[in-house]
């Protein structure tokens, strides 16, 4: 009984074509431009803090001594609209897109994040009105998780510096910050 059910099968597999030179020869493909370089480590932030920059109202993140990984500064336009512009230190595919992933104080949200050139390097950036609401999940005294896809998570240890910042940058009536 089971020979007469398999029958259909092996005359099926009888149809199969023999192999032949007309098939395309398997190459190898090189390098495109077109593919997203390696993803990056995520960063050590063991004894990384929030210091203040040679800016006023812009913070930098890291390890003193070290390269920054991350900078949070308040910028003003002269309508007196505030954003809050976040820079990931960490190097980009030019023009690339992305989602930031930001997890803590209570709060979880993804943001769209784009490649920016700096005039020497494609660097992660991205800008949010002061007074978005996304911005709370920096505002607290608990650790805050960044993940940018290829660039790594970034920890960011507790503190009140961005919440600070943040806060002061949606104060209205301050002057217009300088510009770079």
């Amino acid at each position: 009984m089971r020979l007469i059910a398999a029958l259909p099968l092996v005359l099926l597999a009888a149809c199969k074509p023999p192999a032949t030179d007309d098939y395309v020869e398997r190459v190898e493909i090189g390098a495109s431009q077109d593919m997203p370089s390696a993803p990056l480590e995520s960063p050590d932030t063991e004894g990384a803090l929030w210091a203040d920059s040679d800016r006023p109202l812009r913070l930098v993140y890291g390890k003193p001594g070290e390269t920054p990984l991350l900078a949070l500064a308040c910028e003003r336009s002269d309508n007196s609209s505030s954003t809050v512009r976040l820079t990931r230190f960490a190097p980009a595919d030019p023009q690339a897109q992305a989602l930031i992933a930001l997890i803590g104080n209570g709060h979880m949200t993804r943001l769209p994040i784009d490649a920016k050139w700096n005039g020497r390097f494609w660097l992660w950036e991205m800008e949010l009105a002061a007074d978005d609401p996304a911005l709370e999940v920096l505002t607290g005294p608990r650790r805050v998780e960044l993940t940018i896809p290829g660039a790594g998570s970034v920890a960011l240890n507790p503190s009140q510096r961005p919440g600070q910042l943040i806060e002061r940058c949606r104060m209205p009536g301050q002057a217009p910050l300088p510009q770079e």
